[in-house]
């Protein structure tokens, strides 16, 4: 059910900046924003890359400089291709003219793209501020806003902040029966690096039970290692050495997710792991 949730949730976040209802502007109207978005429809079936594709766009501006679905729809292409200066110009007069549609995009571009850590948690609270909803989730649908907030104030060292967000919205994800994919993972690590080892144990066995990942049993790993628990220790590194041959590890087609290991990281942990019982066997 959990799973089937997610999915849900997953393609409602990937589609919140679907092609929008020209009609509607119809509707209420405003002809102008109307024939600006029905030229804007026009990039279907054109490459994001293709100046076909920019053309569209760039004409739909011209009938309607006020039209934030245009300047969105150009910036995608510029923020793949790495010209992050064009694409912060496009995406900051989007915002500008509807910010509660955009400000949670650039908000999580500016965490996931940029590390801009400060910037994107100045987007999501602004953003909590002027909606009285749920802000929702991060465009590629694997985090609530909120965590990823959360994620964001751990960057900067304020990690009992952090702690406190990740914990109040992951309450409220239980409630609604949706956790999303590395949200227990990520607590997990944060109790860890806050000693509260206990915590962090339990936290590390509700993701085994939802999402395993190679990173999990990792870092549950330097938990156990960390209370002297040197049999559990060596049980969960080698658990995530076959977890992660075997394609179960964080993973994002554009950016390395925080708390991402490499198989060279458990590796070097398990000849750690072993050395240390070594010295035990020789005393």
């Amino acid at each position: 059910m959990r799973h089937f949730s997610f999915l849900i949730l997953l393609l409602i976040s990937l589609n919140s900046f679907a092609q929008p209802n020209c009609e509607a502007y119809k509707y209420y109207g405003d002809t102008l924003k109307y024939q600006a978005c029905k030229k804007a429809m026009e990039i279907k079936g054109h490459y994001q890359f293709s100046k076909e594709y920019q053309t569209v766009l760039d004409e739909s501006i011209e009938i309607d400089p006020t039209f934030d679905y245009a300047y969105w729809a150009k910036s995608i292409a510029y923020l793949k291709s790495g010209d992050f200066v064009t694409w912060k110009k496009l995406i900051d007069k989007s915002v500008e003219l509807k910010p509660k549609e955009h400000l949670g995009y650039r908000g999580w571009c500016r965490y996931q793209f940029f590390r801009d850590y400060k910037g994107a948690i100045k987007d999501i609270e602004k953003l909590d501020n002027l909606v009285d909803y749920d802000i929702g989730q991060s465009q590629n649908g694997t985090y609530h806003l909120n965590i990823a907030k959360g994620l964001c104030y751990r960057a900067i060292g304020e990690k009992e902040k952090a702690i406190a967000i990740l914990e109040k919205q992951i309450k409220l994800n239980e409630l609604e029966e949706f956790i999303g994919a590395n949200d227990y993972l990520h607590l997990g690590v944060l109790y860890l690096e806050t000693e509260k080892f206990d915590k962090a144990i339990e936290v590390f066995k509700k993701q085994s039970e939802y999402n395993e990942l190679a990173e999990n049993q990792y870092y549950l790993a330097l938990t156990y290692k960390k209370l002297n628990n040197m049999n559990e220790y060596k049980s969960c590194l080698e658990k995530a050495k076959e977890l992660y041959v075997g394609g179960r590890k964080m993973s994002d087609p554009y950016s390395n997710p925080m708390d991402k290991i490499y198989l060279d990281n458990i590796e070097n942990e398990i000849k750690t792991a072993y050395n240390i019982g070594n010295r035990y066997t020789r005393l």
